[in-house]
């Protein structure tokens, strides 16, 4: 256990945050729902230890009280790197989703992907809002939720929040198909978390963790993360450069100071 003079010197930062420019597609009545558990959301970079951090914290609440853990992300990364371990066609089938996955992300200036590439982002959407309604129906049933990562609509790309951006032109179907994958993901975000965790790496600390990533989706992560509101969550900021243990301790005292009691 760390010792209590660690955790008093180095507090987490605790801010009710305010988005500096709402996202215009937001509830502005969006705000925590009565009646239903604690949940709360793990959110940074990759490699920033969301994955670790919310298995133990599921393993130490669910001594006190029902608690479970549910990842929220798309998956893709896991997916990419099973399609490339098939015989043959695993590397060409690889590199050409990660090609598209890239350009799916480009800026505003760039068109919406075709549709075929449009409806399979699409379905990873609607595989991500089946495992957000779960969290939904744990937290109706009295269980407290750890989920890892958290739904925004926002900003488009690879940061939780739609993979088609409605800022961009393409295709009627495809244009139709953001709006309601946009839609998508303003319901989702309007459930706002008990308390969002933000874990805080620097661009090397994170691709030391993953060396498999690529270093500029990581920047790009770690650039969007801060600007994140979360419908207005009480969000907490934790230094997740340093050591596991340390990182456990500080969040688990964030938690205490919540309610939430391992």
């Amino acid at each position: 256990m760390a010792d209590e003079n660690m955790t008093m010197h180095n507090p987490p930062r605790e801010i009710a945050y305010s988005p500096r420019r709402a996202a215009p597609f937001l509830s502005t009545s969006a705000r925590s729902r009565p009646g239903l558990a604690p949940c709360v959301a793990l959110v940074g970079c990759d490699g920033s230890g969301k994955s670790t951090l919310a298995r133990d914290l599921v393993s130490l609440l669910d001594r006190q009280a029902p608690t479970k853990s549910m990842y929220l992300g798309l998956g893709t990364g896991d997916l990419g790197r099973r399609i490339g371990e098939l015989p043959l066609i695993g590397g060409i089938a690889e590199r050409y989703l990660s090609g598209k996955a890239r350009k799916a992300h480009d800026g505003p200036e760039k068109r919406l992907p075709g549709l075929v590439t449009a409806l399979a982002m699409y379905a990873l959407s609607l595989a991500r809002l089946r495992r957000f309604h779960k969290v939904l129906d744990y937290r109706r049933h009295g269980v407290q939720v750890i989920t890892d990562r958290y739904p925004q609509a926002e900003v488009p790309g690879s940061f939780d929040g739609p993979g088609l951006s409605w800022t961009r032109k393409g295709s009627a179907l495809v244009e139709r198909l953001a709006s309601r994958e946009r839609a998508l993901y303003a319901g989702m975000s309007a459930w706002r978390p008990t308390l969002v965790i933000r874990l805080n790496v620097d661009v090397d600390t994170a691709l030391a963790r993953k060396s498999d990533h690529q270093r500029d989706m990581l920047e790009k992560k770690i650039a969007v993360v801060p600007t994140l509101g979360f419908a207005g969550a009480y969000i907490v900021d934790v230094d997740a450069t340093r050591p596991y243990r340390e990182v456990l301790e500080t969040v688990l005292a964030v938690l205490r100071r919540h309610g939430l009691n391992a």
